[in-house]
């Protein structure tokens, strides 16, 4: 195995970067057109293998691993939640000063491409042929270096600072280059390149496996460190120097969840998960990963790594007050309820929390929650990854205080009688719950994984979560509203139609779940207009209930859903999460 040495990163004083990282010019200074050709074979083709090979080739050429979050338009790893905050109008801004021209004219451009990248790429390119603005080669390190700049700044003048670092960017950018500076500045690459295809990449690099069978296993071992780690700067180092055993999960840092698939029935769930089994309610709340790191401190994670711990501090408290540990990680539900009657309520009702900052009391006191504890990967410096469920269980009651209200541990009964699950489940969805969760008592922990150690029961599984990726503006009594939205579903690294939704929101304003609320959102996001039709960023996930699917030519994904409504707004998870074409194939076989 080729071993990567030095790479470490220098990080800069406080008063010049805002304690963000900086990288080390002197040892990994390497031309950003480099990446840019390959940002441009990657969007020339549609082949997944195709793709892991073009990367697997880039690979051959980093010096520095943090590189590697570039592939994906990022410049920090996955757990790093921070954010450039440009929005479409500042980075038309940018162009028209990075050009010298008006605002209006490349606005103008972007309704004609529809794509900033091509109208950065475009107008730069004239202005160059005229002023031939660069004369040397821009270099990776600068352009990582000025976009994690701008994550940092903040306070007075700070719009006019973002917009400096990118125009310089600019000056220094051939119009190729310039197109993926802009594309990563609004995190939209535009390439296809998602976690499976990056993950292959890394493999047919580091480990050149010989056969199908070995690369299927340095696969399940990097897709499992990067399950732990979030981070494919460390997943990429660890592999090429073959040490990805030395991986362990670190409190305070988030991790993926085990995900669940769905059963058809209860007779399936046992075939999946074994008798006896272990059956829990399955709340209609928001999961989250509570950990408390070596330094006592808590911190709330959701399924897509966002912290939400200054949205929730009643739970803090909870888990201060009620969870015995040092340091652990303890898998959870968050719960709403109705004070007064203190019946559960939908999802629906608490997701305004979730990326709320300001009247954080005002919100705990409208929208409570109860903490739903049900499972725990890491207590006392100790990961239980491969401990058994039922062991893990186990320790969960011996060091949580239930506290009705604030926190309890999730309904269970263990059975083989189906007759007994069923009246379980009624009393599920008596309660206001979403259905149960069947889980194996011998299965261990699998971060980020679908491999039937536990399933979910519901009684309406007809239904999707998907990204919506374009909208059309409504008439009549609905005109001034985005009222359609095109859905998505996806594979490997691209979004796929999948259908238009238009039923589900309510026309009165105020609630998060309406039209007027769903179109100052979309807005937000628009990448292009065509008359009454628009494209958006692909950032809001939502529920989509159906009466059935069929094949369709109309969609990219090949199926279209009949009867679409939109069940829920799904604050809490990010595009990783939504349904893939072979979800929706298994659907349509089944």
């Amino acid at each position: 195995m080729r071993l990567f040495k030095c790479w470490e990163t220098a990080i800069t004083s406080e008063k010049i970067f805002n304690k963000t990282y900086k990288l080390d010019f002197l040892n990994y200074v390497m031309d950003y057109s480099k990446l840019c050709e390959t940002y441009h074979a990657l969007e020339s083709t549609t082949k997944g293998l195709e793709k892991t090979q073009i990367l697997a080739d880039f690979l051959e050429l980093i010096k520095n691993p943090e590189t590697i979050y570039l592939l994906q338009g990022k410049v920090f790893a996955e757990f790093n939640n921070r954010e450039m905050g440009i929005s479409h109008q500042l980075a038309i801004r940018a162009i028209a000063r990075a050009v010298g021209i008006g605002d209006k004219e490349v606005l103008e451009s972007f309704k004609e491409l529809g794509d900033l990248g091509k109208v950065a790429e475009k107008l730069l390119g004239e202005q160059k042929k005229q002023t031939a603005l660069f004369t040397q080669k821009l270099k990776i390190e600068k352009v990582m270096n000025s976009l994690r700049r701008i994550t940092t700044l903040e306070g007075t003048g700070t719009v006019d600072l973002k917009l400096n670092l990118i125009v310089d960017l600019f000056h220094s950018a051939s119009p190729l280059e310039a197109k993926y500076i802009m594309r990563t500045v609004l995190s939209d690459l535009k390439i296809g390149v998602g976690a499976g295809i990056l993950r292959d990449a890394v493999v047919v690099h580091c480990f050149k496996p010989e056969s199908i069978e070995e690369k299927k296993e340095y696969v399940l071992k990097v897709q499992e460190a990067y399950d732990k780690t979030t981070d494919w700067r460390e997943v990429f180092e660890k592999s090429c120097s073959d040490t990805l055993n030395t991986i362990e999960l670190k409190p305070g840092r988030p991790l993926k969840v085990m995900l669940f698939p769905k059963a058809a029935n209860i007779t399936d769930a046992f075939r999946i998960v074994g008798e006896p089994a272990a059956f829990e309610y399955k709340y209609d709340g928001f999961r989250v990963m509570i950990n408390k790191d070596e330094k006592g401190k808590v911190k709330i994670f959701t399924r897509r790594l966002e912290e939400v711990t200054v949205q929730f501090p009643e739970i803090v408290d909870y888990v201060t007050n009620n969870v015995n540990g040092k340091n652990f990680i303890i898998d959870g539900e968050a719960v709403g309820f109705d004070s007064e009657t203190k019946k559960y309520t939908a999802f629906q009702a608490i997701s305004q929390r979730i990326r709320r900052k300001y009247g954080i009391e005002s919100m705990m006191k409208r929208f409570p929650v109860e903490l739903v504890l049900f499972d725990i990967i890491y207590h006392e410096g100790r990961s239980l990854i491969e401990v058994a469920f039922e062991q893990r269980r186990e320790l969960l009651k011996k060091i949580v205080k239930v506290e009705p209200y604030k926190i309890i541990l999730s309904k269970q009964i263990i059975t083989s009688d189906e007759r007994r699950v069923n009246e379980f489940y009624e009393l599920a969805l008596g309660e206001n719950q979403e259905g149960l969760m069947a889980k194996s008592l011998s299965a261990p922990y699998k971060p980020g994984s679908r491999i039937g150690h536990a399933v979910k029961l519901k009684p309406e599984d007809n239904d999707f979560d998907l990204v919506i990726t374009g909208a059309e503006w409504g008439t009549g009594k609905r005109a001034g509203w985005l009222t359609s939205y095109n859905v998505s579903c996806k594979n490997n690294g691209d979004l796929l139609e999948i259908g238009k939704v238009s039923t589900g929101l309510k026309e009165l304003e105020g609630d998060e779940l309406s039209y007027n609320e769903m179109t100052k959102k979309l807005q937000e996001l628009e990448t292009h207009e065509d008359g009454r039709t628009i494209k958006v960023q692909p950032k809001i996930i939502v529920t989509v209930q159906y009466q059935d699917i069929q094949k369709s030519t109309n969609y990219a994904s090949g199926f279209a859903l009949r009867f679409p409504r939109i069940k829920a707004l799904r604050p809490d998870r990010g595009i990783d999460d939504i349904a893939t074409v072979d979800e929706v194939r298994k659907e349509v076989e089944e």
